[in-house]
Order: structure tokens, then C-alpha cells, then sequence
């Protein structure tokens, strides 16, 4: 067949299964980003002719939210282009089966809804040669699991695309995030990458969205989209470090044993403060706790030969907090007004009185899974989750930005609700 109407990024996925592609060896796709960005169709019309290519005689799954979207979103588009390549098709309602003939080989095909957790239940007990996931991050995680555990058949192969959902999301860090180990590979897909959509109708998705509804929905990321707490925030904001003379430079320091540690290393440069580089350490992870002293030395390895006028502390960290100062360090106790902090910080990056720059990669991931919980009464807290760069960085303001600061205040604090 010719592929002359797909782009770049589509016949990669129509192919990647194929000998002599260089992705041949691999064992699972992922298809994420934007909408509208022609990943759906590319995706199902491959993962039919590669089951009709490779497989006779064996059963695969196609997988979705529900039924009813499945067959309107993927198989309402795929068998008529099958069909008009010469395969056969019959489907059975009742049984949730589509029976694919074509060349010679015949397969069939179960359609399963991964609607919630009791889901998982229905795709026990058969064995599949692959299976696709359509809208895999809507889908309860034990079902995906469990349709992935189904593909025993020698050769089988995973397949899955979908939007963007929150940073947080299982299948973004178990999958996405880790896909190069899985032997997955990953296809970020934008508006452009479909050429059957219009410059007009790109432009009016583009027109559409702004903040990060824009960023997930047209640039495809994975970012929080409702309650985050510095909704404001954008990677037009982040900058790289700037080059030269800094005239003063401190630590901000979250401290945890079982939670992450995180620390930011700020320089003065020009008025403006620069979050320039990080450490963050999360022992569950990593499955080993750090000592105190091991804290410590990771400290003077962020200072390196920079003169740090001094650490600004989490209060609670009294062991740390006292090694630090039998090691020399000066140790500012943080003040540690959540709501008024938050404020302050939220007035600090729309100002640019601080920047986080490039390299700061968790703090980076936490401004964008911060959120507030909503299912507080007064909607007045923080959830307690991807906060630790958050409240170093809020106590490097609310102590060293603010500490001219004196006096009486009463402070409102504006939350997405």
C-alpha cells in the first residue's frame, strides 16, 4: 500500500512493526499528545495489518473506555479503510467480536470498555497475540494491566495511544517515563502531524486553548489542568542560567527521611534571584534512606566553591538542621506560613523577582502537579503531594525575598477552583 497521504510521524507507526524498520525490535508503541493530531486512526489501521500480516488463527484485544466509543472513535474508521484494502470483516454485537479476513489469514478480535476497576475482570482467562488500548491514561490501571498480562503469543506485541492527562498519572510515570527500558517506543504526536487537518482548524484549536489547557490539549504535555496552585505558571517563564558575576547565593532546603528531600540553589544576578541548579532525593524511590551527614555532603556538592551566605532550613529538620551547623553552615529556620508563602511566591515568578531556570527539572515537574485540594471544605490547603521543591522554594521567599518585610498584614490568597 502507498502512504503517500500520511505524515512523517504517521507512517512510523504504520511501519515500525515491519523488517527492515529500526524499530522492528521493539515491543510495545506508544502514540501520546495532542488532539486532533491523527495518532488514532495511524495507530488502529497498523495494529490491524500488523495482527493480518503476522498472526493467523489467533484472537487480539482492542480496548477502550467504554464500547460504545471504541467502536464510534477507532473501529468506525479502521474497517472501512481495511475493507477497501481488500480485507473481509463480520462483527458479532452480542459477543463483542469483529472477525478480520485478509490474505489469507483470519483473526478475530474482542472489544472490551475498561470503564473502572470491576473491568479488569471481563479480559481474564484469554490469551491474545496483542492488544490496543485506545485512550489508555482514561482507563483504570488493574484493567490495563491485566489486558497487558493477556499477550502470552509469541510475538505479541502492546499498543496504546492517547491525550495527555496530569504528571502524576500512572501510566505517564510506569510507562511514558520509562519506556526506553520497556523497549517502547514513544511518538509525541502534534496538530501537525495530521495532514488532513487545515491550517484553519489548527489555528482555531490554537485559538482555543490558552495556559495549560493549551499546553495539553495543542502542545500534548502532560501537565496538571485544574487546581494547580501557580496556574499562572509556563515554560515561557523558565530561562537558562545567566552567564557571569552572581553577587550572592543561598539554599533553600525541604528535608524528608521517608518523603523527598529538596534543595535549590539561588543566586542574586542582577536584581532578579535564580533558582541555577537542584538537588532532590526521594528515598522511596530509590528504596534507601540518606543520613544526615550523606544530606549534608550532597549539600556542598550543590554549593561546590560558591561563598552560601546561608541555608534557609526547614524548621522541623532539627537533626539536619544541627548537623548543618556543626559542619560550618549558617542555618536560617524558614518561616513557614503556608498561604502567606504561596502568596508571596505566586508575586515573586509573575514579577520575576525569582526564575527557575532549565535546569531544575523536579522543581519543574512539582510546579505543574501542585494543586489544591478541592475537597478541603474552604479549599484553603495544599495537597500534601509533589510539594517538596515547592516549599523550598517558598521558604527561599518567605525568608530571604521577604525578610525586609515587617508588620501587620491580612493576605488573600487567589485559587483555581
Amino acid at each position: 500500500m502507498g502512504y503517500s497521504g500520511f505524515s512523517a510521524k504517521q507512517k512510523t507507526v504504520l511501519t515500525w512493526w515491519m523488517p527492515g524498520s529500526p524499530h522492528h525490535g521493539k515491543e510495545a508503541i506508544i502514540c501520546d499528545g495532542a488532539v486532533r493530531s491523527g495518532k488514532t486512526m495511524a495507530m488502529g489501521l497498523s495494529f490491524f495489518l500488523w495482527a493480518m500480516s503476522c498472526f493467523d488463527g489467533k484472537r487480539f484485544g482492542v480496548c477502550g473506555k467504554t464500547i460504545a466509543s471504541l467502536r464510534r472513535n477507532v473501529l468506525s474508521e479502521i474497517l472501512p479503510r481495511l475493507e477497501a484494502l481488500g480485507a473481509t470483516w463480520k462483527e458479532k454485537r452480542t459477543e463483542n467480536l469483529v472477525t478480520v479476513t485478509f490474505k489469507g489469514h483470519r483473526n478475530q478480535f474482542y472489544i472490551f470498555g475498561g470503564r473502572d476497576e470491576s473491568s479488569a475482570a471481563l479480559i481474564q482467562g484469554i490469551t491474545f497475540a496483542g492488544v490496543l488500548l485506545d485512550e489508555v491514561a482514561l482507563m483504570p490501571r488493574s484493567f490495563v494491566e491485566q489486558a497487558c498480562a493477556r499477550c502470552s503469543v509469541a510475538g505479541s506485541r502492546l499498543w496504546f495511544n492517547c491525550n495527555p492527562e496530569g504528571p502524576g498519572h500512572w501510566f505517564y510515570k510506569t510507562w511514558i517515563l520509562d519506556a526506553e527500558r520497556k523497549n517502547c517506543l514513544r511518538l509525541h504526536f502534534l496538530m501537525e502531524d495530521n495532514p488532513s487537518l487545515s491550517e484553519q482548524i489548527r489555528q482555531r484549536y490554537q485559538n482555543l486553548y490558552s495556559g495549560v489547557f493549551y499546553r495539553r490539549f495543542v502542545l500534548g504535555q502532560w501537565v496538571q489542568a485544574e487546581g494547580r496552585v501557580y496556574d499562572f505558571f509556563g515554560p515561557d517563564m523558565v530561562k537558562p542560567a545567566p552567564a557571569g558575576e552572581y553577587e550572592k547565593w543561598y539554599i533553600s532546603c525541604d528535608y524528608g527521611t521517608v518523603n523527598p528531600t529538596s534543595m535549590g540553589l539561588w543566586g542574586l544576578h542582577r536584581g532578579v534571584w535564580y533558582r541555577v541548579k537542584e538537588f532532590y532525593f526521594n528515598s522511596r524511590e530509590a528504596m534507601h534512606q540518606m543520613t544526615d551527614d550523606e544530606y549534608a555532603t550532597a549539600m556542598k556538592n550543590l554549593a561546590g566553591d560558591r561563598q552560601v551566605a546561608a541555608v534557609v532550613a526547614d524548621p522541623s529538620a532539627a537533626s539536619f538542621i544541627e548537623t548543618l551547623r556543626r559542619k560550618g553552615w549558617r542555618v536560617i529556620k524558614a518561616k513557614n506560613d503556608v498561604l502567606s508563602g504561596i502568596r508571596q511566591t505566586s508575586d515573586a515568578l509573575k514579577e520575576e523577582k525569582i526564575v527557575i531556570c532549565e535546569g531544575c527539572h523536579d522543581c519543574l515537574r512539582e510546579m505543574d502537579s501542585y494543586v489544591w485540594d478541592l475537597s478541603s471544605e474552604n479549599h484553603d490547603r495544599v495537597k500534601k503531594e509533589n510539594d517538596h521543591a515547592m516549599d523550598d522554594m517558598r521558604y527561599f521567599v518567605a525568608t530571604v525575598l521577604n525578610r525586609q518585610s515587617a508588620g501587620f498584614a491580612v493576605c488573600a490568597v487567589d485559587r483555581k477552583m
